[in-house]
């Protein structure tokens, strides 16, 4: 055997856990593309399917690829039943990638969501105060804003 052949046969032996442990590292050292491919592998495995999709999630937003990661948490969201501490996580993530991107009635939803749960966690009354206190800015018919 070649070595890429024992490499490939020993890749194929590799689990679902194995290759989200791998995500892991590889994240951890800032190898994003390289950790979101071992994410997508360990999603195969409906255990690790909400915990996949953060980690994705979190590795797009760490690459500044939010919508991705708006659509990797969202994902995670609706993969299995996680804990509720699991789901404020990712809401809260979800929360603060959608406020990053100005989306305020998405961010609403998900930081109220949180407050239902964890009426407690973070900072998210006080972000909740400061998103429902901004006013949308209306342009008049001149085009200029009031």
């Amino acid at each position: 055997m070649t070595p890429k052949q024992i490499s490939e046969s020993s890749e194929d032996v590799v689990t679902p856990a194995e290759r989200y442990e791998r995500g892991l590292a590889l994240k951890n050292a800032g190898l994003h593309k390289s950790a979101i491919e071992q994410f997508e592998m360990a999603r195969v495995d409906p255990a690790l399917t909400l915990k996949a999709h953060a980690q994705m999630g979190l590795c797009f937003k760490l690459a500044g690829r939010y919508e991705d990661a708006v659509a990797a948490f969202q994902k995670a969201l609706s993969a299995s039943a996680g804990s509720s501490k699991e789901t404020v996580q990712i809401l809260y993530v979800l929360g603060r990638t959608l406020e990053s991107l100005g989306r305020v009635a998405e961010t609403l939803e998900a930081y109220r969501w949180i407050r239902r749960e964890d009426p407690e966690y973070r900072d998210v009354a006080g972000r909740i105060e400061q998103l429902s206190s901004r006013r949308p800015v209306s342009v008049s018919k001149k085009g200029r804003s009031e």
